[in-house]
């Protein structure tokens, strides 16, 4: 056993204090901890080892946040008390493929402010409504919070969610026949944001004809192998060649998500990967032109793209 003296104990706890302090300040400001090179080397090393040289661990810094979390979130459920309460939810796929539920609340304040705080994600097996409804049921118990005490919700427009007999919002009325249904507001704006863009034709054409191309090169795994490879070789040669640095979160690996049209920052992503990944694409797509096994209308297509038709 290692004996710590009471010197060790108050360095240690000066350390924790400091590193709390900068934990602080990143939650507060909504910045990223880690950096992309953290090296000895680099000149940006990311803002938590910038800003604070002790406790670097990530499992330590882990461990710190969820404790933030806790205390965070307790603070909100006792602001909240007894008081009635309206749920936000929305449901995603993670990088790793999946289903998680996003659950905020929205409630007035003893003073009589209006206030909106996310208050967990929990992952669901699947987006039925019955799972859904289990979710948000166990994360409120977990925070002493009942569905009676509900009295408002508020999801997309899907089936699953505002469905008339089978929905998440008919489920919970059962429950607690005063939470009323509102459909999301920020929901009907990427509707109405998408539906003004369709009524331009400019902007109607190139978002069409960016549909054409990925339905070219995202026809089939194999199209997309082609295009992960082509990419990995040009990024090995332009290392190579110094034109780009290798470090930990650099030169990650992209791909051509079809963009969703409640979603409209994927649309800006995926103009974003197209023009970043634009000689790469071009290769592909005169690599399938010159495919004698292809149909005639894909090589039509992928000759027009090739000269240039976006």
């Amino acid at each position: 056993m290692v004996r710590v003296s009471k010197q060790d104990l108050r360095l240690y706890k000066a350390r924790l204090t400091y590193s709390l302090r900068c934990l602080r300040f990143l939650l507060n400001q909504g910045l990223a901890f880690r950096g992309h090179d953290e090296s000895e080397e680099s000149s940006n090393r990311g803002n938590f080892l910038d800003g604070n040289c002790i406790l670097t661990s990530p499992t330590i810094q882990k461990q710190i946040i969820e404790c933030c979390a806790v205390l965070t979130t307790k603070q909100i459920i006792e602001d909240l008390g007894d008081e009635h309460y309206a749920i936000l939810a929305d449901e995603s796929s993670d990088a790793s493929h999946k289903e998680q539920l996003a659950i905020c609340i929205r409630y007035v304040d003893k003073v009589g402010k209006g206030r909106e705080w996310f208050l967990g994600v929990v992952h669901v097996a699947n987006t039925t409504s019955l799972s859904l409804k289990a979710a948000i049921e166990s994360l409120l118990t977990d925070h002493h919070l009942t569905l009676t005490q509900i009295r408002g919700q508020g999801y997309d427009g899907a089936s699953n969610m505002k469905g008339e007999i089978k929905g998440l919002k008919t489920l919970i009325m059962k429950e607690s026949p005063s939470a009323y249904y509102i459909h999301c507001f920020a929901h009907q704006l990427q509707l109405v944001l998408i539906a003004v863009a369709k009524g331009n034709e400019p902007c109607k054409w190139f978002f069409d004809h960016v549909s054409y191309l990925l339905n070219i090169v995202g026809v089939s795994c194999k199209r997309h192998d082609m295009l992960r490879d082509v990419r990995a070789q040009k990024v090995l040669e332009a290392l190579e060649m110094g034109e780009i640095e290798s470090g930990s979160g650099l030169n990650q690996e992209m791909g051509l998500a079809r963009p969703g049209d409640t979603r409209w920052g994927s649309h800006f992503r995926t103009i974003l990967h197209i023009i970043t990944m634009y000689p790469t694409i071009l290769e592909v797509l005169d690599t399938i032109g010159k495919d004698p096994s292809q149909s005639g209308e894909d090589k039509n297509t992928c000759s027009g793209f090739c000269l240039g038709v976006i």
